[in-house]
């Protein structure tokens, strides 16, 4: 025996042909608390999804070994069997259901002839989750009663209830308050002085020098380091996480920047659930016509509520003043910040992006409706003029206006999207992760559109989380970390390190006070 309780050998992905994964080695030891670092894409979540059978043996190449034998799981319940549980970022809890009935999920302690044995649920339930810290949960609520801290950690009771020998944490703090944080933390120390095995994967790196004893680096689906964490500090990781070359994935074209077209003033968001939480706390910024703005910033830092405040569709209380072209603006509501000049694409698309039920044509135009109707009627053949000037503009491949939105890969839907909302002649354009699930050549077209929206003179605003993207397109970066703004960078010369160290808060950067004409 080797003395690990894991390993992964030569770990091959492909999807439609590309490799996600290229040959990737892990070798983990009982106790033992492995940092999985990399950039979004880089392949940690496919990595995991491979160990954990969610991507079945046989779809992949290489070899896993548990305890010295061949593991070939076909489903996700023969490797929780074996005692691997993976924790993914979106929580599996059934929310009507009590907090034991989702810790014993799948696992029921049943009575003879079947019948289910309540009080001994409830009452391991209540010692699970005394051993995470959790004593003032009652057991017999349904799950939905509490927040995404309680759940989380709800969720690992549940992992717990399995016998988990190996447990992956997929981002397990994106949504953890600081004392949440500490008492996982606590909660992963415990597990592992009883010898459970972690890969802990995480953007948020103080926590992985916190609590790993090994960091692996990914890049790209290839295997960059895997370094002993006392050789390791986080600008290292930072380091590994970054050091590529930024190829040809950009399109060029100059535009000017002009003067300031938009400015939000004091923005503060609350949190729907917790109204005594800010989401966003009192973050101003402008934006000059023709400049693309890029917030980067980890995932819960509060980019998202920010911009979907300012077009009047943050969902919770929310404060602060929005104005354009040097006049206060009403956009308490989408329809009044789309007839004030502003555009949103959101980054959900599946929910709010796109009308699945609409065709390609009809989803274009769905914005726009009242410039083709006449007294009610809408003016077919006007219509179809405007979608297919959209449609060769964004050089969208669809076979016909007609065709139903859903057939279209999620580039393509993703540029209706754009299409749809370039209809209301914007002045202001907010994208939300414009890239996120879009293939490479999907994403240049989408760069190109942004860069000549800008040399038309439209301020554009994008949320991205990939930093590489985020430099890649941007004039100028603002950079936010829970709640606040952390960074205003002019991107002249501006590395990926810099915009990241203010993201993780490693040092709040002054706000740049020079503004290039």
């Amino acid at each position: 025996m080797s003395g690990y309780l894991l390993e992964m050998k030569g770990i091959a992905k492909r999807f439609n042909g590309v490799p996600a994964l290229d040959g990737i080695d892990l070798a983990i030891r009982p106790g033992e608390c492995i940092g999985l670092c990399g950039e979004n894409g880089a392949g940690k979540s496919t990595l995991m999804k491979v160990l954990s059978a969610v991507y079945p043996h046989g779809t992949w190449e290489g070899e896993i070994v548990l305890d010295g034998q061949p593991l070939r799981a076909r489903s996700v319940r023969e490797t929780e069997d074996a005692g691997i549980i993976i924790i993914h970022q979106e929580l599996m809890l059934v929310p009507e259901l009590s907090v034991a009935e989702n810790i014993f999920l799948g696992n029921e302690i049943t009575l003879p002839g079947g019948r289910m044995d309540y009080p001994a649920m409830n009452q391991k339930a209540a010692d699970i989750l005394r051993g995470l810290k959790l004593p003032d949960v009652n057991v017999v609520l349904p799950v939905k009663h509490y927040g995404g801290g309680h759940q989380q950690l709800i969720e690992i009771g549940k992992a717990l209830n399995k016998n988990a020998r190996l447990l992956i944490l997929d981002e397990p703090s994106a949504s953890l308050t600081a004392s949440e944080i500490a008492v996982l933390l606590d909660i992963i120390r415990d597990l592992k002085s009883r010898g459970v095995a972690c890969v802990y994967i995480s953007h948020k790196l103080e926590e992985v020098a916190a609590i790993c004893d090994t960091v692996v680096v990914i890049r790209d689906g290839k295997h960059i380091a895997t370094t002993p964490m006392e050789a390791m500090s986080v600008e290292r990781i930072i380091n590994q996480m970054c050091g590529r070359e930024m190829s040809q994935m950009y399109p060029s074209l100059p535009h000017p920047v002009g003067e300031v077209v938009m400015e939000a003033r004091h923005i503060t968001c609350y949190d729907p659930e917790q109204p005594g939480r800010k989401k966003v706390d009192d973050v101003s910024f402008q934006v000059r016509r023709g400049e693309i703005l890029g917030i980067a910033g980890i995932v819960g830092a509060g980019r998202t509520e920010l911009v979907t405040a300012i077009f009047g569709a943050y969902p919770g209380k929310h404060e602060g003043e929005v104005w354009l072209e040097g006049r206060k603006v009403d956009t308490s509501e989408p329809l009044k910040a789309i007839r004030a000049g502003f555009a949103l694409v959101p980054e959900d698309r599946k929910h709010h992006g796109i009308v699945r039920d609409l065709s390609v044509g009809e989803n274009i135009t769905l914005s726009v409706l009242p410039r083709f109707s006449h007294a009610s009627r809408i003016d077919d053949h006007e219509e179809a003029g405007a979608v297919s000037e959209q449609i060769s503009r964004l050089a969208l491949k669809t076979a016909t206006p007609a065709l139903a939105i859903t057939s279209l890969s999620g580039g393509n839907q993703q540029k209706a999207v754009l299409a749809k909302m370039l209809l209301t002649g914007p002045k202001v354009l907010i994208l939300d992760e414009p890239t996120r699930g879009v293939d490479v050549g999907a994403k240049f077209e989408i760069y190109k559109l942004m860069l000549e929206l800008a040399a038309q003179g439209i301020a554009i605003i994008m949320v991205s989380s990939e930093l590489a993207e985020v430099l890649g397109v941007s004039d100028r970066v603002l950079v936010m970390k829970e709640g606040r703004l952390n960074g205003d960078f002019v991107n002249q010369d501006l590395n990926q390190e810099t915009v990241l160290a203010a993201a993780l808060g490693q040092a709040a950067a002054a706000p740049s006070t020079h503004h290039h004409a």
